[in-house]
């Protein structure tokens, strides 16, 4: 294999697999050819999904994984090594969200943020990364949010989360450089997902009442989970070379009447 080959075969590791986004780029990646690996803790949905693909004649695995513990993620690696082989795409899609003002919200739960969105990541770069980097290819994409560059009243923890996240990337970028070992982000905007949903009603409304306010919703239209599944597939696909980073995608407004 040539310097800038990819292999026929890209194995690839969804991490926040069980619903929403992770679940449509499982699928979409899926669809382009990629042997897709499920990871989330809620595995029984994600064994679901894996069973659906492989309906559809495609090569898909699943197994639970914890990204705040590191022996969870350490098994996820070795379960999928030993099922697909030697993995080449890894979607850091894992996230915490909850509502709430930074001066009610306790140590724990702004801890907890902390361990899903920025040291999960950091531990599934330790987990898969360096095998990349040692074959000379491989691609890491950090599903990000647009919090991460226009903060959000009352999801402070989120926020802060998510522009750390970017910090990490970017660092990981410039680390990277030279060792054929893409690391992308993809920054979604507002998106129809499960994330959220679990939110008491008036609070969720509150919320976005404020980011009217900030002027950071100036239309009602959402994403689907598809259109951010399809630009992470669109990334992972492209040919050695071309390193495509960051990628904002976000909700078309509504076409106004003449």
């Amino acid at each position: 294999m040539g310097k800038y080959d990819q292999p026929a075969r890209r194995p690839a590791v969804v991490a926040g697999a069980s619903s929403g986004i992770g679940a449509e780029t499982a699928k979409a990646l899926a669809a382009a050819g990629f042997p897709v690996a499920l990871g989330a803790r809620r595995v029984d949905q994600c064994e679901k999904l894996a069973a659906d693909i492989r309906g559809d004649g495609r090569e898909a695995v699943a197994h639970r994984l914890d990204v705040t513990d590191e022996q969870s993620v350490a098994d996820f690696a070795a379960k999928v090594a030993a099922d697909l082989g030697d993995v080449e795409v890894v979607v850091s899609n894992a996230a915490l969200i909850g509502p709430g003002s930074l001066l009610e919200t306790g140590p724990e739960r702004l801890r907890d943020e902390v361990e899903v969105n920025l040291l999960g990541p950091h531990r599934l770069i330790r987990a898969f990364v360096p095998a990349m980097v040692e074959r000379r290819r491989g691609d890491i994409v950090f599903v990000s949010s647009d919090v991460a560059v226009r903060a959000r009243p009352f999801m402070g923890g989120y926020s802060a989360t998510k522009s750390g996240l970017e910090g990490l990337a970017t660092s990981l970028q410039m680390e990277l450089e030279g060792t054929g070992v893409r690391a992308s982000v993809v920054r979604p905007g507002p998106t129809w997902s499960e994330m959220g949903m679990d939110w008491d009603p008036d609070e969720a409304a509150f919320v976005l009442n404020q980011w009217v306010k900030w002027g950071h919703a100036r239309h009602s239209h959402f994403l689907k989970a598809r259109a951010i599944a399809d630009a992470i597939s669109t990334v992972v696909s492209a040919p050695r070379g071309v390193h495509i980073s960051p990628v904002d995608v976000n909700p078309e407004a509504p076409v106004e009447n003449p």
